[in-house]
């Protein structure tokens, strides 16, 4: 069974009715990550301007880089199905809007992962040193791939086993 005949059968739900639910999950995910990804690339931006950036060496304004065009990034993509609402609304698009919207929203989750994965290394190796960074870098790398990715991946492709 497909997921829109389980959703009639289980739920009572036509497909516009189903598109509608996925519309306001979709959107209460992203008001949930928004605001961190948006207050965590304020601080990016603010951060060349601090006495102490300039005392950083090459390889940590290249990942001072790396990590703002990911935040910056990661921003785009999730306030982008706000944006596109806006563009189709009222034009029946709603099916495009959903799947479109969700492929856009876990890309900006991933570079969000990426961001915050770097600034824990910048904050690491400034605070504790270059070898700390590494350990952090691992650790917090790690953590969002097997949090954010791995497990719910393998709950995706268990879940049609049972």
């Amino acid at each position: 069974m497909d997921d829109a005949d389980w959703n009639e059968q289980a739920r009572g739900e036509t497909e516009t009715q189903r598109l509608d639910r996925n519309w306001g999950s979709l959107l209460q995910e992203l008001r949930v990550v928004q605001t961190g990804v948006q207050l965590l690339t304020g601080f990016l931006i603010v951060l060349p301007f601090q006495p102490r950036f300039e005392s950083m060496g090459t390889p940590a304004r290249v990942l001072y880089l790396v990590v703002v065009t990911a935040s910056i990034s990661a921003t785009v993509l999730l306030v982008a199905p706000v944006a596109a609402h806006r563009v189709v609304f009222r034009r029946h698009e709603l099916a495009w809007l959903v799947s479109s919207s969700s492929r856009i929203a876990v890309a900006g989750i991933l570079l969000l992962g990426v961001a915050l994965t770097g600034v824990a290394i910048l904050i690491f190796d400034v605070v504790a040193g270059p070898w700390a960074a590494v350990a952090a870098g691992v650790l917090f790398g790690t953590l969002f791939l097997g949090v954010w990715v791995v497990w719910p991946w393998y709950q995706r492709l268990h879940s049609a086993h049972r």
